[in-house]
């Protein structure tokens, strides 16, 4: 039996591992197409901030892992898939035959269309080389935008504000983390970056980026000598000029782009595996092509708590979506439980959480309880008798709670009405609930 896997990331390295320990005769190819040792991309922030070297971002460390495991790892890029003739083309124009294949692609940066985007100085933080170029330039002083606030966004700036650069966030959203955070949240994490010396700009995009290198000023660099940019009007001195919808004009040294991500599925086009956002799989990974699986960021799977099929990109499920699926590829029957919707954030300090259906649903109930002096925020939703989502900031010691609650579906009971009332009592509710629940399962199956 050939096993295909395309990407090298956490994925596709726990997926390959798993056949092999399943199938010790098969053939297994982990493909990816980066000239590094397979490596964690959520690592990168960590090796800005030097807690790391390139080594500590390596999925496996021993240099022979692969090898004892008989893993041949190959440097190449999927261009096409023929599901009928059940082969992948690479992008050096060899196609190799599979039995079973697993689409382990991840995701890559969405990179906006800004006049500018494409020239130096301007990088994602998405790959090693991207943290090499950004480790040379953003060095202590140095002027750095950086485009978005989500998840990732934050994570990047934590690791750029720890270098040492005066850091400028320019989000689209009207609040930093738009698609984790509430209003009064995602506003009460812009406050406590604003306090940590990051200058943050919501309701803001970067409409371009020009580099005022030449005899003949551009727009920007015109304007920004009017507003006396680049030290007493010499703005030439920036390498380059950002101009915000807000009609600012920021000088840099570096522009981060971490604008989102999106599914690599493009060579899947015409190969008659079904993608919507990401590759559509059932609850064994498997896609609509027969023998065909897919898994990690670029995998839209079934999320029982908000009844709708997702991508949720992070590692976590990455690797249960990889165990899922490579059982099932050598023959021994395993079900994805559900999609994790949790995302815990620490943003310079301030530690956010946010879990399942945190905008609430139709017909739902809510309850909140905000301390903004004590940086402390409570956002819950109901939905019927159970808690859907939740947000919070500086409860840290509820995050186990909540995500209990949440993908636990627990039949709250008369604590929905104590927890509208107090939405401290998370604890003692699922406490309560959670082991009458249990009980009450035991009893069915008995």
């Amino acid at each position: 039996m050939r096993h295909i896997i395309l990407g090298a990331g956490p994925a596709g390295v726990i997926a390959a591992e798993t056949i092999r320990k399943h199938a010790p005769n098969d053939e297994i190819y982990l493909v990816g197409d980066e000239p590094e040792a397979p490596y964690s991309r959520m690592a990168i922030p960590y090796l800005l901030i030097g807690n790391v070297q390139e080594s500590g971002t390596h999925l496996r460390h021993s240099g022979d892992h692969f090898q004892r495991l008989r893993i041949e790892l190959k440097r190449n890029r999927a261009v096409k898939v023929d599901t009928t003739a059940r082969t992948v083309t690479m992008d050096d124009g060899s196609a190799h035959a599979y039995d079973r294949l697993l689409i382990a692609t991840g995701s890559s940066p969405a990179t906006p269309p800004i006049p500018g985007i494409a020239g130096a100085g301007v990088h994602a933080c998405w790959t090693l080389a991207d943290a090499r170029a950004i480790m040379a330039l953003a060095k202590p002083g140095s002027r750095v935008i950086q485009m978005g606030a989500g998840f990732i966004g934050c994570i990047i700036m934590e690791a750029l504000a720890t270098r040492g650069v005066k850091l400028s966030v320019v989000e689209m959203g009207d609040r930093m983390v738009p698609r984790m955070m509430g209003p009064v949240a995602g506003g009460m994490i812009k406050h406590w970056c604003e306090q940590k010396h990051v200058s943050v700009h919501t309701s803001a995009k970067v409409e371009a980026i020009e580099r005022p290198g030449s005899e003949a000023p551009g727009v920007l660099n015109k304007l920004a000598q009017a507003v006396g940019l680049g030290g007493g009007g010499k703005a030439h001195e920036a390498p380059m000029l950002v101009k915000l919808s807000t009609g600012q004009v920021l000088p840099a040294d570096l522009v981060i782009s971490a604008t989102g991500v999106k599914p690599n599925i493009g060579f899947l086009k015409d190969s008659g595996v079904k993608c919507l956002v990401g590759v559509l799989t059932d609850e064994h990974l498997q896609t609509s092509a027969p023998d065909v699986y897919a898994a990690g960021d670029c995998a839209e799977a079934f999320d029982k708590v908000s009844g709708r099929t997702i991508v949720s990109a992070i590692q976590p499920n990455a690797a249960e979506q990889a165990r899922v699926a490579a059982l099932n590829m050598v023959g021994q029957k395993a079900e994805l439980r559900g999609v994790t919707q949790i995302n815990v954030l620490d943003t310079l300090g301030l530690i956010s959480a946010s879990f399942g259906n945190w905008e609430g649903v139709p017909g739902g109930q809510q309850v909140e309880l905000t301390d903004r002096d004590g940086w402390r925020h409570l956002s819950l939703q109901f939905g019927d008798d159970t808690l859907v989502g939740c947000n919070a900031i500086g409860w840290t010691e509820h995050v186990g709670v909540m995500r209990g609650l949440v993908e636990g579906a627990v039949r709250l009971g008369p604590w929905k009405e104590k927890l509208m009332a107090d939405p401290t009592l998370l604890m003692e509710a699922y406490l309560d609930r959670a082991q009458a629940q249990s009980q009450f399962a035991h009893v069915l199956s008995a």
